[in-house]
């Protein structure tokens, strides 16, 4: 991957793995992102092992322009590695590097070299002040990496913003899509019209009333392993007229094709979340908790966005906690028309790797 001869850029990309995957999830499709527009990339995690199944093949260098590494986070003894210097580093959500490895792997350019880009790609958020703060910069005032300068990059929903990671075919490979094939390759019979729902979520307080509603009635439940199965299985209601399928691990193209062959789709977290969007179907987002409710806000904010309708509001607002409920009936029509409409607007903007290239361009 480092061969002298190969002069295109490397880029250091790092993740701490907080839990749910969803962290090393983005960072594996930025990785893969990057390295379809020529880019090599070095991921590097400090729990790489969810990649076998979310990305077979990745541990073992099946994609020739990207290497994983495993990163020692908790050791403050580990060495810095002895590898070619990097143009490019990437914390991603604001994990920290030690000094001694950002100096390592991004040494001061000699004379006549590029300059080397130091990024902090944050997370992903609605409100209004992420606009603000986007392509900013941080210099660092003391200790030994005094002098150097961080550009914090935030992706987005709107023009003013980062964007968001799409491949470059991903809607061509979504208006092709053959659902019923899709669920028949998988095992799951669905030819009786009733509704097909993805559940991936945290613990839902309002789960089981969401099983009971009649809009719902005899649906077929795709249940992601974990969290999500096991919520599932404390809500169900004796005597429901609905099935389950308790789906394994899917690596993440087929965890799109999943959201593509739904009517519903409940999502969690940040990947989840943007893969629902290019979904194009009714969802609801799960938003990850803050003890300090500041969750609330960045829900609030993304509504906002979303133009959500009443009952798609209030539904979320329900689903999240901020209101006490009762959940208003899934509208699975004016959801739709919702999610497709914020699809296009999307699509009229730059994806996130489109747009951290011409950053990284324009500052070396």
């Amino acid at each position: 991957m480092t061969h002298a001869s190969d002069r295109r850029p490397i880029w250091d990309l790092f993740c701490h793995v907080i839990d749910n995957w969803g962290d090393l999830g983005v960072c594996w499709r930025l990785a893969v992102n990057l390295a379809a527009r020529g880019q090599r990339v070095r991921l590097w995690a400090d729990q790489p092992e969810p990649l076998r199944w979310m990305a077979p093949g990745a541990l073992d260098g099946a994609h020739p322009d990207i290497e994983v590494r495993h990163w020692p986070r908790t050791d403050p003894d580990a060495p810095p590695p002895a590898l070619p210097a990097g143009d490019v580093l990437v914390e991603a959500f604001g994990c920290e590097i030690a000094p001694a490895w950002v100096r390592a792997l991004q040494p001061d350019p000699a004379p006549g070299e590029p300059a080397r880009v130091w990024l902090n790609l944050e997370y992903l958020s609605a409100e209004p002040w992420v606009e603000r703060s986007h392509r900013l910069q941080s210099p660092v005032m003391g200790g030994p990496l005094a002098g150097r300068g961080k550009w914090f990059f935030f992706p987005g929903f709107t023009p003013a913003t980062g964007g968001l990671l799409r491949e470059p075919d991903l809607i061509e490979q979504r208006d092709a899509f053959d659902p019923e094939a899709w669920r028949a390759r998988h095992g799951i019979a669905t030819c009786d019209g009733a509704p097909v729902v993805t559940l991936f979520c945290y613990e839902p307080p309002l789960l089981e009333e969401l099983l009971r509603q009649p809009t719902l009635r005899g649906a077929h439940w795709l249940v992601a392993p974990g969290r999500p199965e096991a919520a599932l299985a404390r809500a169900w209601p004796a005597g429901l007229t609905a099935s389950r399928h308790a789906l394994p691990h899917l690596p993440q193209p087929e965890f799109d094709r999943l959201l593509w062959s739904s009517d519903l789709n409940l999502v969690r977290g940040e990947d989840s979340l943007v893969r629902a969007l290019w979904a194009a179907q009714p969802f609801v987002w799960h938003i990850y908790p803050q003890h300090d409710d500041a969750h609330h806000l960045k829900l609030e904010a993304f509504l906002d966005w979303l133009q959500a309708p009443p009952s798609l509001r209030a539904f979320h607002r329900a689903w999240n906690g901020l209101d006490a409920g009762p959940l208003p009936a899934p509208d699975l029509v004016a959801w739709r028309d919702c999610a497709r409409a914020a699809r296009d607007r999307l699509l009229a903007q730059d994806d996130l790797a489109t747009q951290l290239l011409r950053f990284v361009a324009e500052k070396r």
